[in-house]
């Protein structure tokens, strides 16, 4: 009995080793990003997939098939331009898988061949250009490179979705040359903003030099005014007193000015007519006052 025991328990373990095996075989868990194509008696019976996928045990056979989109590393290559000028570039493909199928029964390695197909393109397309064209139409190589790669790739059922190049390395003379012309750049930059910062102070300068004058001129025109004001003010006052003035008080004036002269050493006066004329009434006072009443 415990031998019969035992062979049962022998026995059950072997058939669930089997069915563990037929279930790890058979069931597959096929992610949103993932898909099988499965291969019936070596016959494809196409893509399977995403989520849970029942096989035949030992009949089917399936292949994984990652469908993100991921990126080849092109080592740096040395391409001879249009103008036979050595340069060196290395750049990377982005592909995305779109049809599973063929991308695992047209190609055996989809990744190696990209690889070696973008080398032989590169030198195809940078042989055509010349080596200033390379320098500064980056963008352009990376669109003609994705353009004819993506014919190459499409009968695998692969598509190229972007080239980017990483770097460009001239010749050292002519990076020495480029060098040198960055350097004149960047002098000839100085330069022009010195100049300019020259020219703007001298028009500063000169409008500033330019306000103060119109300031002085504005002064000196208002002092003028000012001044001829005070004039015919000081003129208008004049006038307005002597039309205040009497004969008596012209005749006082003029007294006061015989005396002034009586005091000098001249011996000999002459006196206009309008003299007598404005000292007769004084004179008539004065006799009035002193007749006796």
């Amino acid at each position: 009995m415990p031998i019969f025991e035992a062979g049962t328990v022998l026995v059950i373990g072997i058939i669930a080793i089997v069915i563990m095996l037929i279930a790890t075989n058979s069931i597959k868990i096929v992610r949103d990003y993932q898909r099988l194509v499965v291969f019936r008696l070596g016959k494809s019976t196409g893509q399977k997939g995403p989520g849970l996928v029942i096989l035949i045990p030992f009949i089917d056979k399936p292949v994984w098939v990652d469908q993100r989109e991921r990126f080849i590393e092109v080592p740096s290559q040395t391409c001879i331009t249009k103008d036979n000028a050595p340069i060196s570039i290395d750049f990377l493909i982005y592909t995305k898988v779109l049809d599973p199928e063929k991308s695992v029964i047209q190609i055996d390695n989809y990744i190696g061949a990209a690889q070696g197909i973008a080398m032989t393109t590169l030198r195809a397309v940078v042989g055509d250009i010349m080596l200033d064209e390379v320098l500064a139409k980056r963008e352009q190589i990376n669109h003609l490179l994705r353009s004819k790669l993506d014919d190459v790739t499409e009968r695998w059922g692969v598509k190229v979705t972007t080239v980017e190049i990483r770097e460009i390395q001239p010749p050292k003379d002519v990076q020495d040359a480029m060098t040198r012309q960055m350097s004149a750049e960047r002098s000839r930059r100085a330069f022009v903003t010195e100049a300019d910062g020259k020219k703007q102070s001298a028009i500063t300068i000169a409008e500033g030099d330019k306000q103060s004058n119109i300031l002085k001129a504005e002064g000196e025109r208002q002092a003028a005014i000012l001044r001829a004001e005070g004039y015919a003010l000081a003129l208008q006052k004049i006038f307005e007193t002597a039309q205040n003035l009497d004969a008596n008080t012209m005749g006082l004036q003029y007294l006061e000015t015989l005396k002034t002269m009586g005091n000098g050493p001249a011996t000999k006066f002459i006196f206009p007519m309008e003299f007598t004329g404005m000292l007769k009434p004084f004179m008539e006072n004065m006799t009035k006052s002193n007749q006796p009443k």
